[in-house]
């Protein structure tokens, strides 16, 4: 989750714009934050960005309003 915030904004935008590669960075980042930090909000996000193939323009969206991704905390 660190690695994903620590980028530029710019970068955090194009990462989330490519649909796989969205996917595979999205996962990575909510298991990492399961990992960190096993709250009930971090497990939700985690299910839903594996569930919801949409998540992941939420999170774009989230990432320019919010500078994160959606309950990753």
């Amino acid at each position: 989750m660190t690695w994903f915030n620590k980028q530029s904004r710019l970068v955090q935008v194009l990462l989330l714009l490519i649909p796989i590669v969205s996917w595979v960075v999205e996962i990575y980042v909510r298991v990492t934050a399961v990992l960190q930090k096993p709250t009930v909000g971090n497990i939700l996000g985690l299910v839903f960005g594996l569930i919801i193939p949409v998540f992941g323009w939420l999170d774009l969206i989230w990432v320019l309003l919010f500078n994160h991704l959606v309950l990753a905390s």
